[in-house]
């Protein structure tokens, strides 16, 4: 027994002995905090053995996952992105990566996806996933899984850390399971959608999700929501080594990509993917610059290239 709740209990017994009513609302106020005590969210377990998280029979769409497939111009472009990252490793110590874009639509959700399979089939460590768009869920459907317990169940307290996490089921017959052997890849999808969710995000769950997870996993990749429509994405910025930005090509202005990457204020920025790029670009191609991105910015990590209908989720 805790010693609130000693304390609580002794103020409970003595109330019989008090006449003046501003203690009895002392001891009212006692009766209430004990049931608000015994309704706090359960501990979460500290280890979850990866064997034993629950498998689903993922179907990944070849059309926005195209790092699933063996080769091809976007394949390389997210190879070329996972190598920048591994090199910002040797830099400064990295594992959890936020993926963050300024307004809905530059595919920061297929930046995410893709990278964290071009890291795994990179890799025989195990490799996170996590989906905290939890307005806008995008990654369950990239990977065809379902998403019924996930973040926001576990932030709220309605869920343990086991019953959020997910793994691939499917192996592929021999033709296709060079193509779709992801299963050292796991995925924590958002869960059900909140109108409350800036609120999940800064009761420090999270930070605490992370740490758990965190020696488990060789890199963490986490789906946040766009930083200028909602504030979810600076709140778990807390919880990441360094936030990864997304632009796209010819469609995010000059002045909005300025505006996301000073929302994050000191948290470390890699750069900047350019996503949706058809074409290599030219000096001062697109309306907000594309120079600004590699010469005033040394940090930057890379471009995704894409067909022009991938890479728009998100």
């Amino acid at each position: 027994m805790s010693r609130i709740h000693e304390a609580l209990q002794r103020a409970y017994l003595e109330r019989g002995k008090m006449s003046v009513s501003g203690d009895v609302d002392v001891a009212e106020r006692a009766e209430v905090i004990p049931d608000l005590e015994e309704r706090q969210a359960p501990s979460p377990k500290v280890h979850v053995a990866l064997e034993e998280v629950a498998q689903y029979p993922w179907n990944p769409s070849m059309l926005s996952l195209p790092t699933l497939a063996e080769r091809g111009a976007v394949v390389e472009q997210f190879r070329s992105l996972r190598s920048h990252v591994y090199q910002a490793r040797y830099e400064t110590p990295l594992k959890t990566i936020l993926i963050a874009s300024g307004m809905p639509g530059d595919g920061k959700s297929f930046v995410a996806a893709n990278l964290a399979i071009s890291l795994a089939r990179n890799s025989v460590q195990n490799i996170l996933l996590i989906d905290a768009d939890l307005r806008r869920p995008t990654i369950h459907k990239l990977l065809g899984t379902p998403n019924s317990k996930g973040l926001s169940d576990y932030l709220d307290g309605t869920a343990e850390l086991a019953e959020i996490m997910q793994r691939d089921k499917s192996r592929g017959d021999a033709a296709t399971a060079g193509e779709r052997n992801i299963s050292n890849l796991t995925l924590i999808p958002s869960g059900k959608t909140s109108d409350n969710s800036s609120e999940l995000v800064a009761n420090h769950r999270i930070e605490e999700l992370i740490s758990m997870l965190t020696p488990q996993f060789d890199w963490i990749v986490i789906d946040a929501p766009p930083v200028l429509a909602v504030t979810d994405a600076v709140e778990l910025a807390r919880a990441a080594d360094a936030v990864l930005l997304v632009a796209r090509a010819a469609r995010t202005p000059y002045e909005v990509a300025q505006k996301t990457k000073t929302a994050f204020g000191t948290s470390r920025i890699l750069g900047y993917v350019l996503n949706g790029v058809k074409e290599a670009p030219r000096t001062g191609s697109y309306n907000y610059s594309y120079d600004y991105y590699h010469q005033h910015e040394p940090e930057v990590v890379g471009q995704a290239k894409g067909r022009k209908d991938t890479g728009s989720q998100g």
